[in-house]
């Protein structure tokens, strides 16, 4: 029995995080688009911004590639299991495929508004990392193991972009409310919809992966071979 509920936990932890890391990576593209517009000569923002969008990418390879070892492909979730879905959707009352790039780039305060929910939500990301790193379930899995200790590396350098955006400009720091939305859509994914989830015995499996049809290089699934071997 304990075998079978960690199967499906971490079965369904790992589906949840490829959902995440594919937003988050075509979704940096929307956020590069609006940078590349708004400050062309800022080589510094925009090269560490085209690196957190790698990163990103990097970490969706390496789940794909756990799931492909396991022989099968991940659960079928939407936006509703994704933290900077609901983020955005809370602070910009809109889907991020309905967010306005152009809008964004004229209104200081929307960038402005954009940064902190993006900073936001990568701190919570590596907090949640650490979590994961000590739980029993995760341990047992020691390509699982590898994906969290690569990301756990590369998350610090995901929010100080935008932090950094922050403090040149002279823009105030995330207020409490909206640390208290961040940590409402944790508890939500955590404590409400992880648990239907875990219980739904309906869940389909994606038939194709997300990247299908991005002409994309894989050379991250070498983070894996070594456990996977």
């Amino acid at each position: 029995m304990l075998t079978r509920i960690r199967s499906r936990y971490l079965d369904l932890l790992g589906s949840i995080y490829i959902y995440n890391e594919h937003r988050g990576y075509t979704a940096i593209d929307r956020v590069l688009e609006a940078v590349r517009a708004r400050s062309p000569g800022d080589r510094a923002l925009i090269v560490s911004i085209e690196k957190h969008r790698a990163d990103e990418r990097k970490h969706y390879v390496m789940f794909k590639r756990w799931f492909e070892l396991q022989g099968r492909k991940p659960m079928a979730l939407d936006r509703h299991f994704g933290h900077i879905d609901r983020f955005i959707e809370i602070m910009f009352r809109r889907t991020i495929d309905r967010l306005d790039t152009q809008e964004i780039v004229a209104r200081d305060e929307l960038f402005e508004r954009l940064c902190r929910v993006i900073s936001l939500t990568e701190q919570r990301g590596y907090r949640q990392v650490e979590t994961l790193l000590a739980n029993r379930f995760v341990r047992s899995d020691p390509a699982l193991v590898r994906i969290f200790e690569v990301i756990r590396r590369d998350e610090p350098s995901h929010w100080a972009p935008y932090d950094g955006w922050l403090r040149e400009h002279a823009k105030r720091e995330p207020k409490w409310w909206e640390r208290a939305v961040d940590g409402f859509i944790h508890s939500e994914l955590l404590l409400l919809k992880l648990p239907i989830l875990f219980i739904n015995p309906f869940v389909k499996r994606r038939e194709d992966w997300a990247d299908d049809g991005e002409s994309q290089p894989d050379r991250y699934s070498d983070h894996l071979r070594p456990v996977a071997a």
